[in-house]
């Protein structure tokens, strides 16, 4: 049923009438993600790995591309989600649903300020339990991971911020996910 919903929405943004942007946070540490790697033999291959000195982002991104991250070294808390959120809802220029999975952090922000965002033209709707398949802010967390960010870029603290940085505000200009049209909404 929730699925529904979230086509309906998609299918809203397609036709213009709504703005539709997808939620979530990631953290980027210095010990770097590598799923896999090959070597020849008897090469060294190394990427360095450091504890702490990582970077905590928050994002929000639209189907086309559009993207609006902030990041932050401290805890990510439903304070800070709010404080993002409340500025994200005063630059709207049209009605606009933000999708968030169910973590705390998120339920606790929308039901201390989302009242006043409604107010604005901005709703939050949360996706069903345990579907991180249908938030696209997830493709945004394994690209900067796995292929955005190189080996050098995890040299230190602010070779890494900087780093996650530019290739978050990149997204839409030089950089892009292609993401799959959505399945119609079953006619009712």
């Amino acid at each position: 049923m929730k699925r529904d919903y979230l086509l309906e929405l998609e299918a809203l943004s397609e036709q213009r009438q709504i703005d539709l942007f997808f939620g979530d946070e990631s953290r980027v540490s210095l010990q770097p993600c590598v799923p896999y790697a090959w070597q020849f033999k008897d090469e060294q291959v190394g990427v360095p790995s450091t504890q702490g000195g990582g970077v905590n982002c928050f994002g929000l991104l639209a189907r086309d591309n559009r993207c609006h991250a902030h990041l932050t070294e401290e805890k990510v808390t439903g304070a800070w989600i709010a404080n993002v959120l409340d500025l994200f809802s005063l630059s709207l220029s049209k009605l606009t649903v933000v999708v968030l999975d169910n973590a705390p952090a998120h339920k606790k922000a929308v039901k201390e300020w989302g009242k006043l965002w409604q107010e604005r033209g901005l709703f939050v709707w949360f996706l069903p339990p345990y579907a991180p398949q249908l938030n696209l802010a997830e493709t945004l967390w394994k690209r900067l991971k796995y292929e955005w960010l190189r080996p050098d870029d995890y040299a230190d603290k602010d070779t890494l911020h900087f780093a996650v940085w530019k290739a978050l505000k990149a997204v839409g200009t030089a950089l892009h996910i292609n993401f799959a049209k959505p399945k119609q909404a079953n006619a009712f």
